[in-house]
C-alpha cells in the first residue's frame, strides 16, 4: 500500500519512488505545496507520485462523503499545472472516479461546471494568486461549496496515513470547448447600455483568455492589458491585492481615459478595482459599493464579510437606509461561501478580492469574472457618476493593504493565540492601548481590536501561505491608523518568530 512520506530530496532515488506529501500542505480549506522552481534552492514538498497519492485519497473520500465517483477536475496556466492535474486524474481514476476534465480554467469555471455538468464534486489544480513554484488544489464535494477544516482534516488522515478505497474501475472524459459554455453563462443577459471603457489586467495569468472576451460580451470597449498568457510572469505576479499590479493598472487608466480598470488573479476568482482617477481600491470598499448598489434594488439586503473588511459596513448612511444588515465571518473562501449559504445572504465580500454572488446575481461561488460584470452594471446603473463619485461618495476612513510578515507555518497559529491573549488580558485589566482603551474583541478569526474611536487593527494566521496577516483601519485620521499599527506590531514582535512584512503602507 503507498503511504506518502513528508521528506525527500530532488534528484534521489527515494524522490522518484516515494510520494512526497508534507503535511503542512493541508491548509484550512485548500491544498497549496511549495513544487519547486529552478531559481530557488527551497526544497519541494510534494512529487507527482505525492499528487497521485492525493488523487487517490481525494477519490476516496468524495465517495465516503456521498458525493458519488463524478468530479470535475481543470488546471489553471503554469508550466507544471498539467502534470500536476494528470497525475491527480490518475489517482482519481484508481480510487473509482468518473473524471470530467475541462482543460485549461479558471477556478470559477470549474465551480460552474459542477451545475453544467450535474457533478457535485470538483478538483480545481491552482497555486492561485501565489507565486511560480508553488501549487495546490481547490477541491468541493457539495456545489457550490468547497472544503473546509473538516474536509481537508479528513483528506488529510486518509492521505498521509495511507488509507485509501482503490476500487480501479475509473473513468476519463474530456469535456471539448467548455469555456465557450462558462463565458455564455457569465454574460448572458448582462447587456449593459453604458458604453464603458474598461482596462482588463490579467497579468499574463490564466484570466487572460477569459476576462476580456467576457467584458466585450456585455458591451465594454476593452482595453487589455497584460492578457498574453505568460506562465513566467514577466511584469508582476497576477494578484489584485499586490501594488504593483494595482499600480501598473493605475498607470493604464490614467494613460487611456478608461472608466475603470479591473484586475483578475491567478485563477480568476478575485477582481481588483482602480477608478478613472487612478484610485487604487481596496477590494472590502468595493464590496461596499457594490453593497449600496444591490441593496437598492433588493432592500433589506444581508451580506457577509471578512473580518479583514471595513467597518463602513456596519456605518454607512446608505446601507443603513436600504435595510442592509451586515455579518462579519472568517477570512478564507470557503468559509465566506458557507456563511453566504446558511445565512441565505445576496453576497459576501473579503478584503482579498474574492466577491461571492447568490441568485439572481450568481450561484454562490466566488467569480472575478462575475465580479467585474456586477461593477459594470453599478456604473451602468449611475450614468451621471464615475467611479471615482461613487468612490468619494463612501465616508472616509484610512486603511492599510494587507500586510503579511512571514512567520512558520509550523508555528503561526501558536503566534496568534498569544497576540490573542495578550490583548484579552489588556483589555480585561482596562489598558490604554495605542492611547485609548480596548471597547471589543472580535476572535472569530485570529483577533479584531477595536479603540473607543472605532479605529482597528486585526491579526490572523494566513490560511495558505506561512504568513501573518495584519490589516489596520481608522475612522479618524491616518495616524490614528498608524498608532494602532505600530501598537499592534510591537504586540506581534513579543514573538521572535514573526518576520519581515511583504509590504507596509
Amino acid at each position: 500500500m503507498l503511504k506518502p512520506v513528508s521528506h525527500a530530496l530532488p534528484n534521489t532515488f527515494e524522490f522518484e519512488t516515494s510520494a512526497l506529501v508534507k503535511p503542512s500542505g493541508f491548509r484550512e480549506y485548500d491544498a497549496r505545496w511549495w513544487f519547486g522552481h529552478p531559481a530557488s534552492d527551497v526544497q519541494p514538498e510534494l512529487n507527482l507520485i505525492g499528487v497521485q497519492a492525493l488523487g487517490m485519497g481525494l477519490g476516496t473520500l468524495i465517495q465516503r462523503l456521498g458525493a458519488g465517483p463524478d468530479i470535475v477536475v481543470g488546471h489553471d496556466f503554469r508550466s507544471y499545472s498539467m502534470s500536476i492535474k494528470l497525475a491527480l486524474v490518475a489517482g482519481l481514476l484508481a480510487a473509482g472516479a468518473r473524471v470530467k476534465d475541462i482543460g485549461l480554467a479558471l477556478s470559477p469555471m470549474a465551480y460552474f461546471a459542477q451545475f453544467a455538468l450535474d457533478t457535485q464534486s470538483v478538483a480545481m489544480v491552482t497555486a492561485s494568486h501565489n507565486e511560480n513554484g508553488w501549487t495546490g488544489v481547490k477541491m468541493g464535494a457539495q456545489r457550490p461549496l468547497t472544503f473546509g477544516p473538516d474536509e481537508m482534516s479528513a483528506l488529510k488522515e486518509i492521505v498521509l496515513s495511507g488509507d485509501f478505497d482503490l476500487k480501479g474501475s475509473g473513468t476519463y472524459e474530456f469535456v471539448a470547448d467548455f469555456r465557450e459554455t462558462y463565458l455564455a453563462d457569465v454574460t448572458v443577459g448582462k447587456q449593459i447600455r453604458r458604453r464603458l471603457k474598461v482596462v482588463a489586467a490579467c497579468g499574463n495569468g490564466t484570466a487572460g483568455a477569459f476576462a476580456p472576451q467576457a467584458l466585450e460580451a456585455i458591451g465594454c470597449e476593452v482595453i487589455p492589458l497584460d492578457i498574453e498568457l505568460d506562465h513566467s510572469f514577466p511584469r508582476y505576479n497576477p494578484n489584485p491585492e499586490d501594488m504593483a499590479m494595482l499600480h501598473a493598472i493605475r498607470d493604464k487608466v490614467l494613460e487611456t481615459g478608461a472608466d475603470v480598470g479591473l484586475g483578475f488573479d491567478g485563477d480568476g476568482d478575485r477582481c481588483g478595482v482602480v477608478d478613472n482617477e487612478g484610485n487604487e481600491i481596496f477590494a472590502d470598499k468595493v464590496g461596499v459599493m457594490l453593497a449600496r448598489d444591490i441593496s437598492s434594488v433588493h432592500p433589506g439586503s444581508k451580506f457577509v464579510v471578512d473580518v479583514k473588511s471595513t467597518g463602513l459596513f456596519n456605518t454607512d448612511p446608505t446601507l443603513l437606509a436600504n435595510g442592509a444588515v451586515t455579518d462579519y465571518w472568517k477570512t478564507g473562501h470557503s468559509y465566506i461561501k458557507r456563511r453566504v449559504a446558511e445565512l441565505g445572504a445576496i453576497a459576501g465580500f473579503e478584503k482579498s478580492g474574492h466577491f461571492f454572488f447568490n441568485p439572481p446575481i450568481g450561484r454562490g461561488y466566488d467569480d472575478g469574472l462575475v465580479t467585474a460584470v456586477a461593477i459594470c452594471e453599478m456604473l451602468d446603473r449611475s450614468p451621471s457618476k464615475s467611479m471615482a463619485d461613487l468612490y468619494r461618495d463612501l465616508p472616509v476612513t484610512y486603511g492599510t493593504p494587507t500586510m503579511s510578515p512571514h512567520c512558520g507555518d509550523d508555528v503561526k497559529y501558536g503566534v496568534v493565540e498569544k497576540v490573542v491573549a495578550e490583548f484579552t488580558r489588556m483589555k480585561d485589566a482596562g489598558e490604554l492601548f495605542a492611547g485609548q482603551k480596548i471597547v471589543d474583541l472580535i476572535t472569530v478569526n485570529g483577533v479584531r481590536v477595536v479603540s473607543e474611536d472605532g479605529t482597528w487593527g486585526l491579526v490572523r494566521a494566513s490560511s495558505n501561505k506561512p504568513e501573518l496577516v495584519v490589516v489596520v483601519e481608522s475612522p479618524v485620521s491616518s495616524e490614528r491608523r498608524r498608532a494602532m499599527f505600530d501598537a499592534v506590531d510591537a504586540v506581534m514582535r513579543r514573538n521572535r518568530e514573526v518576520g519581515a512584512y511583504n509590504q507596509t503602507f
